[in-house]
């Protein structure tokens, strides 16, 4: 059986791939660039809708490894019943730590700031001057540590904080300091002034964010989500965007893409990026970095990184 790795970056553009498989390209086209039973390795196309992504894996028969692009693998995770057992699942940690830390700050800077009214003043050709708030002396908490939130609090450093408050699934110490666990947000939340999502969306943080989690937000904070739209519960959401208590800067939402017509367009205090914090200059040589890397350990039968589980395991 011919041993093919489906890339959804051409091969010949990737330097250092190495010698035994067939790299075949495939970013989502409607023919498959081989059989499908002779793929071993699938790696998923970047930035394609959920039935692209999962369309060929009930056909790949002989898979080994899926590897994904992205930090999240919740899209995937979705079809495994149609994947064969022993197929190790990949993500993409270490791709996009950098780019979606950037964005983080930036609708931070922005919100805070009113970089928004700014643009809107400019294009009336209105001079609207005042205090803003500034993000020296705040308090934050980022929920969601793992590699992108530790990133966002690298890059936090030099602002001149008040304090940084961390929670992931369990409690454990970074090089930081303490990390709390999910049960420890009700105590955190009255006291930060910006709230930073960057977790991943699974059975436990789907809806994390709901009225009682929003509730507990002190006025005028800000909630900033780089993690995933339906960890919001965007109906909680929208009612206290509506009543002015909070604002928010979101680079995901749920629904997504949001349809026109939707509310959260308009609401007051919200600024929306569509879903940019990966797609920058950054990922492309970190992601072929990471195939090359992985590639290399896969023939030489090493073991991969960033494993998330094994199906059938």
């Amino acid at each position: 059986m011919t041993a093919d790795v489906w890339l959804p970056i051409p091969p010949e553009e990737i330097e250092g791939l190495p010698e035994g498989p067939r790299y075949l390209f495939w970013d989502g086209a409607e023919e498959f660039p081989g059989d499908p039973a002779d793929c071993v390795m699938y790696v998923v196309p970047y930035m394609k809708r959920w039935p692209v992504k999962v369309r060929p894996l009930e056909r790949l028969t002989h898979l080994q490894v899926i590897q994904t692009l992205t930090a999240g693998v919740d899209d995937v995770t979705a079809a495994l019943s149609s994947i064969v057992p022993g197929v190790r699942l990949c993500n993409a940690r270490g791709v996009h730590e950098t780019s979606t830390a950037e964005l983080a700050l930036t609708l931070v800077l922005a919100s805070l700031r009113g970089i928004p009214q700014f643009v809107r003043a400019q294009q009336e050709e209105h001079w609207r001057t005042g205090f803003r708030p500034s993000l020296a002396d705040r308090s934050v908490l980022i929920v969601g540590y793992g590699a992108i939130g530790a990133a966002i609090e690298d890059r936090l450093a030099p602002f001149e904080l008040a304090r940084v408050a961390r929670v992931a699934r369990s409690r454990r110490t970074s090089v930081r300091g303490p990390v709390h666990p999910l049960t420890d947000l009700p105590e955190l939340l009255p006291d930060a002034d910006v709230v930073i999502l960057s977790t991943p969306l699974t059975d436990r943080t789907r809806g994390l964010v709901d009225a009682g989690f929003l509730g507990r937000m002190k006025d005028g904070a800000l909630l900033v989500n780089v993690g995933r739209g339906a960890v919001v519960d965007t109906e909680a959401l929208l009612t206290e965007l509506e009543s002015g208590r909070i604002t928010a800067a979101l680079d995901v939402v749920d629904p997504e893409p949001l349809p026109p017509g939707h509310p959260l367009w308009h609401a007051p205090g919200v600024l929306i990026s569509p879903h940019v914090g990966g797609p920058s200059s950054a990922f492309m040589p970190r992601a072929k970095r990471l195939l090359v890397d992985q590639l290399h350990r896969f023939v030489n039968h090493e073991p991969l990184r960033n494993v998330i589980l094994t199906t059938g395991a």
